[in-house]
């Protein structure tokens, strides 16, 4: 057992040392001209975000506590005016650190310890910082449930839990992540340790110029990058009882701005003051996993996804509306909130709500903004503002607030007392919830209807956006004449989205449709061109966009150079110079993933087709292996195994391997599929049809499925059934020239 101190003297140079910080002039020189709102964020969350450690700023038991962890007995104390921690470290050797920073304040606080080669990292047990009548003043571990060891990749020294990618550009100002990927090291700085004025306005040197110079008013948005003023002015017409915005908000810019840090995301170079969110970042959409197909939060997703579905957000409210932003406190308290839109006169009454004045069932927020609990003590509410849909509950299991809160009860019983006072809904059986599952189970009448969504002009954009990938899912005729309508969209996470949704078509095609779209002025956009024709020949095209193109895939390189701590950029890196040719830099990106997380399946199985094409099978096959030791029930790893294996001398060890996938495939139908199609090459046709006949019952209107049926029965004399299928294949597919020859090739037979 070793012992020694990893002193924070040796990071303070890279980790304290001020960024440069052109244009920058810290929130000290906003106080005197803006004193109230800098009063206001004394002491707020964003002020708190991140402080040097010390009596008033550490809230956690540092007075020789103790915390047991998966074997691991970890101690909080004090040096002096220093504050330890004794635990397991890279090696799993418990290692004395000293607390480089506190972070974070309400309900939890962490605390970030250093490690060799600029690295700051979270310490997985946090502080509990609510009272203790609540539950809190206690230590607790972020994953309780889960025995995470130093050798896991979510372990507190493992890239998961790294402050300079992970944590640092939302919890400091005009960060500088600075990372060198050849030496694995970093060199982070920052202008402000917290979250300060110029985190939200961008830098105020110009403002600063303009006021002494007596010059505000003569330029756009006081100088800054960005008007982040957008609340709007809001009135009730006569008659009604929901306030409207005196004119469209025509920006995103308030809101882009808070979604920076309040949205799941990646982040994309660095962060532009006044751009479109998405030339900065690569944001998720509301999709399974992250979402209930609902559009519900599911993981954890800070908020921005959910609100961009709202109709708040389409009515044009922003997070200004409801939030203080200078001290992150909401405008009224309870139903004050949204009684400023909503009047309460119609609204806040029993005969809307249907509980009792003042009871919890009354409270706006819990019925149409219901929490969800994250890292065991933070409830984070559902932006996304919706109205309860027990009906949607009933039929695929979706959460309710209903529910949620009469644990007790079940979703029928919320259904039946909704109906019991005259709520009723009328879109159970088209609501787009229910055509995404439908997708997601592999049925393909779930395709027009996901169309008619993408299409649709009053859409959220985000649910366009999300139903635009489907289709390219999907592929086919649907996907390819609404994708032609998008490709140029206005709105950039529809063009984004749609950009990543051609991969279904040959490279040519997408050569021609994404040609335009080289110099997009959003990044997100060119990120995701670059990656949809990464394997075009630039000697084989015009010189001139064998530039263009020379230029965008350099820029990709440099944007995922800057975030290749992370395995998931690496595994990016590792397709892209895949499909450029590079082999080698392939290879080596993939294996530079599996390093920081050899637990990545993803990056094993990436990594074995890559060798399998160049002959390496045997070297494929081993990682495989290491793959199935990861995650022995994982349907991919052993589908691939099974593809493998189908190159080999051992027909059954191929046939054993795509059965597994098969049985343990819930959702779509690949795996199933190609058992059957293995089995038929096999030489046992019979048994292929038992397993197509069983995706035919749950898929009818899977294409793929009737046509092996089709041929598969022909083959086997059975021509009536051949037809059948055949027959149902023109149907689904009218204007399909090969269904259609094949059932004239039936019909004398």
């Amino acid at each position: 057992m070793s012992t020694f101190i990893l002193s924070l003297v040796l990071l303070c140079t890279s980790l304290t040392a001020l960024a440069d910080t052109a244009g920058f002039t810290g929130s000290d020189s906003c106080r005197d001209c803006h004193s109230s709102e800098y009063e206001a964020w004394q002491g707020s969350h964003h002020d708190l975000a991140m402080q040097l450690p010390g009596p008033d700023t550490v809230l956690a038991d540092f007075e020789d506590a103790t915390f047991l962890y998966n074997g691991v007995t970890t101690r909080f104390y004090r040096d002096g005016d220093k504050y330890m921690v004794r635990t397991d470290d890279e090696d799993g050797k418990l290692t004395d650190f000293e607390v480089a920073y506190v972070f974070g304040v309400y309900p939890l606080q962490q605390y970030l310890l250093p490690l060799s080669r600029g690295r700051l990292q979270a310490l997985s047990i946090a502080w509990d910082s609510r009272p203790a009548s609540a539950g809190g003043q206690r230590w607790y571990h972020l994953y309780p449930d889960e025995p995470i060891d130093h050798q896991d990749p979510l372990h507190w020294t493992g890239p998961y839990q790294n402050w300079n990618t992970r944590c640092a550009e939302c919890h400091s100002t005009d960060l500088q992540k600075n990372y060198d990927r050849q030496t694995r090291s970093f060199d982070t700085q920052y202008a402000e340790i917290d979250v300060a004025c110029e985190a939200c306005h961008g830098p105020g040197e110009r403002h600063l110029a303009l006021a002494e110079a007596d010059k505000l008013g003569s330029v756009r948005a006081g100088g800054f990058a960005t008007e982040l003023a957008q609340r709007g002015l809001w009135s009730f017409p006569e008659g009604e009882s929901i306030a409207r915005r005196s004119e469209p908000l025509e920006s995103r810019a308030q809101i882009d701005s808070c979604g920076r840090c309040h949205s799941r995301r990646g982040n994309l170079g660095d962060y532009h003051y006044g751009a479109d969110l998405l030339d900065t970042h690569r944001l998720s959409l509301p999709q399974s996993p992250l979402y209930h197909y609902d559009g519900q939060i599911l993981d954890e997703v800070y908020v921005y996804g959910s609100f961009v579905q709202s109709k708040m957000h389409q009515a044009g409210v922003v997070c200004s509306n409801c939030h203080e932003p200078h001290s992150n406190n909401l405008r009224a308290p309870g139903n004050g909130v949204c009684a400023q839109c909503h009047k309460p006169a119609t609204y806040d009454t029993p005969e809307h709500h249907f509980h009792p004045t003042q009871s919890s069932g009354a409270s706006c927020a819990n019925c149409h903004m219901p929490e969800t609990t994250y890292m065991v003590v933070d409830p984070r509410r559902d932006h996304s503002m919706r109205v309860p849909r027990p009906d949607l509950s009933v039929m695929m299991g979706t959460p309710n607030a209903c529910t949620q809160c009469h644990d007790d009860k079940t979703d029928q019983w919320a259904l039946d007392a909704l109906r019991e006072r005259g709520v009723g809904f009328r879109d159970t059986g088209s609501h787009p919830a229910r055509s995404f599952a439908a997708f997601d189970q592999g049925d393909a009448r779930a395709i027009p209807r996901l169309s008619q969504l993408a299409n649709d002009e009053s859409a959220a954009p985000v649910w366009r956006a999300t139903a635009m990938e489907a289709l390219g899912q999907a592929g086919g005729r649907e996907a390819t004449q609404t994708m032609a309508a998008l490709l140029y969209h206005d709105d950039s996470i529809i063009r984004t989205s749609t950009v990543r949704s051609l991969q279904f078509l040959s490279l040519p095609q997408r050569f021609q449709l994404l040609t335009p779209l080289i110099d997009d002025p959003v990044l997100a956009v060119r990120m995701e061109v670059a990656t949809s024709l990464a394997a075009v020949p630039l000697d084989q095209i015009d010189p001139k966009q064998a530039e263009q193109l020379r230029g965008l895939f350099n820029e990709y390189l440099a944007v995922q150079e800057q975030h290749s701590d992370m395995p998931g950029v690496l595994m990016q890196l590792g397709l892209f110079h895949s499909s450029r040719g590079d082999a080698p830099a392939a290879e080596r990106a993939y294996q530079e993933a599996l390093s920081l997380n050899h637990q990545l399946v993803a990056a094993y199985l990436n990594l074995a087709d890559l060798l399998r094409t160049q002959g390496r099978d045997e070297e494929a096959r081993k990682l495989l292996l290491k793959a199935l030791a990861v995650a022995p029930d994982n349907g991919n790893t052993l589908h691939a195994l099974g593809l493998l294996e189908t190159r080999s001398e051992d027909p059954g060890k191929a046939l054993d391997y795509l059965g597994q996938a098969a049985s343990l495939e819930t959702r779509g139908t690949r795996h199933r599929f190609v058992y059957a199609i293995a089995l038929h090459d096999l030489g046992q046709p019979r048994e292929a049809m038992v397993e197509l006949n069983k995706l035919n019952r749950l898929f009818p209107s899977d294409e793929q499925v009737l046509l092996a049926l089709a041929n598969y029965s022909a083959e086997l004399g059975d021509t009536a059934k051949a037809r059948g299928y055949a027959d149902k294949l023109v149907r689904l597919a009218p204007r399909n020239a090969n269904y259609q020859q094949l059932q004239q090739s039936l019909q004398g037979k």
